[in-house]
């Protein structure tokens, strides 16, 4: 159990005395990376030269250590060992070396699954015009925030193109890790683009591709390359381009990077975590297209805690009939949340080659390999520091003739603020929020038009809408469940 004890007892003191210390550094720097040097060991799994070296180590220890083990029985056993007791003593002797290197193969084994994760997702092959230029030597420069963009593809069987029903904009401080969400409804019309770019003489009055349909917000990432190739002509990602220099200059923001997850490969995921757990404070319908008279096939009944696979979380993630998007919106965002918390250490170390795989299938980005440590040690600070959110939902614009100048202006309000700390994720909305917890929206927004009133906020603690509402929820329960196609 502890290497160089059988040294020591068999009066080979050096040797064992510096095995000993060896195997107490290992633990001791072992017990610092869980702690203090959280930092380097997060580098470390983010880094392929980083997780090569862990690799190697992980190899050697198995190695070195089985060494120690028959070493030890062979300095204890005495001359007058039989064969049978030598065949017994050998037998255990195997059995205790592959003991220890089992767990030391395994950690390389999740090492190298890691290394093909990170160089797969983050490959150097990605071409991207509006990628910062600074990125390899110093990814922030002096930029206060990093800004990027998270969209949500609805892609799948049946649907042609992908379409981003979720768009959130995530606003860093590089300093402190204070991050402030900004999530725009998918029916957003007439998207600006900057004057005197090639998009703005393209699309001189906003986003335009032919009928009303075709021109909102989530389309753009289809119809933007297929209307105007030439403009990001050698991108790989050349919707998400558009968006980036769109939704920039619709709030008045630089997009640094995009990182895109299709919906669709979200129940994949969430299987691999063993399904997540959400609070529902309203009647979810399964299915249903309210355009076509389709009814719901069934829905999701309001109820605390309710734990979901990946074939029912993406129906809570969808549904819409009879609700509003801005509903859809806070639900999404809620199950990021869940798979956030379902996460844990011990369920990422025991399905992680399954989550790993999984998560390269339907993740698409253009950070480069050589700033994920950075996004790393940001990460770590963004843990402490909390999450605000903005929905600009349509008690703040207005989506088919939006004020950007408004919009622009409640993002700057809401980056002058500081975060609250979130509350717990079992924590129950306050009687007073109710109705907004059975809305499912998570907008604290001001009555009068615009932000101007300093008292008035459009920010809200990025947990608010996932919290459970008895009253709402039982509200919902005493109107009995809506109709469905078999009802």
């Amino acid at each position: 159990m502890i290497p160089g004890t059988a040294f020591l007892a068999a009066g080979y003191r050096r040797v064992g005395w510096a095995l000993v210390a060896g195997f107490a550094a290992l633990v001791a720097l072992a017990a610092w990376l869980a702690t203090g040097g959280q930092h380097i060991a997060v580098r470390l799994a983010v880094s392929p030269t980083g997780l090569l070296l862990v690799i190697a180590a992980a190899v050697g220890l198995a190695v070195v250590w089985s060494l120690v083990v028959i070493a030890g029985y062979r300095v204890l056993a005495p001359d007058s060992t039989t064969r049978r007791q030598h065949l017994f003593g050998g037998l255990l002797v195997t059995l205790l070396a592959l003991g220890v290197a089992a767990p030391a193969f395994e950690a390389a084994h999740l090492a190298s699954v890691q290394r093909n994760l990170i160089t797969g997702l983050f490959g150097g092959d990605v071409e991207s015009a509006t990628v910062p230029s600074a990125a390899a030597s110093n990814p922030w420069g002096d930029k206060s925030r990093v800004n990027v963009l998270l969209l949500g593809g609805d892609g799948g069987d049946g649907r042609t193109g992908v379409r981003t029903d979720t768009v959130i904009v995530a606003s860093i401080d590089t300093d402190t890790g204070r991050t402030t969400t900004f999530s725009l409804p998918r029916n957003l019309e007439e998207l600006p683009f900057p004057e005197g770019s090639e998009l703005h003489d393209a699309y001189p009055d906003g986003f335009w591709a032919g009928s009303e349909s075709e021109s909102l917000l989530n389309a753009v990432y289809r119809n933007g390359p297929n209307e105007h190739p030439e403009i990001f002509e050698g991108s790989t990602y050349p919707g998400a381009e558009f968006l980036k220099v769109g939704v920039g200059e619709a709030l008045g923001l630089t997009i640094d990077y995009f990182v895109l997850v299709n919906l669709e490969g979200f129940s994949q995921l969430i299987d691999a975590l063993g399904g997540i757990t959400v609070n529902v404070n309203y009647y979810v319908p399964i299915g249903g297209e309210p355009s076509l008279g389709y009814l719901p096939d069934d829905y999701i009944a309001p109820g605390p805690n309710q734990h979901m696979d990946g074939e029912r979380a993406l129906d809570y993630a969808r549904g819409r009939f009879g609700l509003t998007d801005y509903q859809r919106m806070d639900r999404q965002r809620c199950m990021i949340n869940a798979i956030v918390e379902a996460a844990d250490p011990m369920t990422l170390l025991t399905r992680y080659q399954q989550i790993a795989a999984t998560t390269q299938d339907i993740v698409s980005t253009d950070i480069p390999q050589s700033v994920v440590g950075n996004f790393a040690d940001l990460a770590l600070k963004v843990k402490d520091a909390g999450i605000q959110s903005v929905v600009f939902d349509d008690t703040l614009i207005r989506p088919a003739y939006p004020d950007y100048d408004e919009i622009r202006a409640t993002v700057q309000q809401a980056l002058a603020m500081t975060p609250a700390p979130a509350p717990t994720p079992a924590e129950p909305a306050p009687s007073g929020d109710s109705s907004d917890a059975a809305a499912g929206t998570a907008t604290a927004a001001p009555e009068a038009s615009g932000p101007a009133a300093a008292s008035e906020s459009p920010v809200t603690n990025a947990t608010d809408a996932c919290a459970y509402d008895p009253e709402a929820a039982q509200e919902a329960l005493d109107k009995g469940e809506p109709p469905t196609k078999r009802g």
